[in-house]
């Protein structure tokens, strides 16, 4: 059954949006909180902020965004997704994607954007394999402090055109999970591949970090994070149309 992704807007639903938001992230320090003020502006004025309820009503995932321009480009930019301990592994951040994209094509905007941390194989995976969104940008220290590098990634929110234009794999090499070849580009055909290490420490995460850049700086886009165990993967870039 497909989770019902609603519209919050309600004071209440705010409130238990924002408490879900610091639980679920673990969040103590009132600086990193959601403000239930800010979220009712945001859905009032072209943002999307969009949650799952459980059985008994109690919201168990929760989304929210709002419209960006780039150099004349306008897109919807979601700000985070989050689902409660307990209900990860059942679609809901699928669908909270899903409830953001509607929202984003009533406001006449045709792409969406957002950022994660390139060395978490499953964000990775779900982000570039899952919806299909396309890594187009690097940002270092992208809050303004270290350890905070973010891949941000552009979603063609209409399916069709997406499918279309979505490059087939060149296919899967072979000893990707060598520990030799751990953040050493490996050309494969059109395709370049990027194996990720099993674990990742803040040095790992620089180099990982310089190594997307110069790709993408290169013209590569990533378009696929194939994981290869719960805890390690590799991306696959191609080379981006002109």
């Amino acid at each position: 059954m497909t989770p019902r992704v609603e519209r919050l807007t309600s004071a209440a639903d705010l409130a238990s949006a924002a408490r879900l938001y610091r639980e679920v992230f673990g969040y103590q320090d009132p600086a990193h909180s959601v403000n239930p003020r800010l979220l009712s502006s945001l859905a009032a004025n072209g943002g999307s902020v969009v949650g799952v309820r459980g059985a008994g009503g109690e919201l168990v995932a929760f989304a929210y965004g709002f419209v960006g321009i780039d150099r004349g480009e306008v897109y919807h930019y979601s700000q985070a997704a989050v689902v409660a301990a307990g209900q990860q592994g059942r679609g809901l951040g699928r669908a909270l994607k899903r409830g953001q994209r509607e929202v984003a094509l009533a406001g006449g905007q045709t792409h969406m954007r957002w950022s994660f941390d390139p060395s978490v194989v499953r964000n990775a995976h779900f982000n570039l394999d899952v919806l299909g969104a396309a890594g187009r940008w690097f940002r270092s220290e992208f809050f303004g402090l270290p350890d905070t590098d973010r891949l941000i990634v552009d979603w063609d929110l209409d399916d069709e055109r997406r499918g279309r234009e979505a490059p087939a794999p060149a296919g899967l090499p072979t000893g990707l999970d060598d520990p030799a070849g751990w953040l050493r580009p490996r050309p494969a055909g059109p395709d370049t591949w990027l194996p990720l290490p099993l674990t990742s420490t803040a040095e790992q995460r620089r180099e990982l970090g310089a190594v997307i850049a110069s790709l993408l700086a290169d013209g590569s886009v990533a378009v696929s994070c194939v994981r290869l165990s719960p805890d390690t993967g590799a991306y696959r870039f191609v080379r981006s149309a002109p």
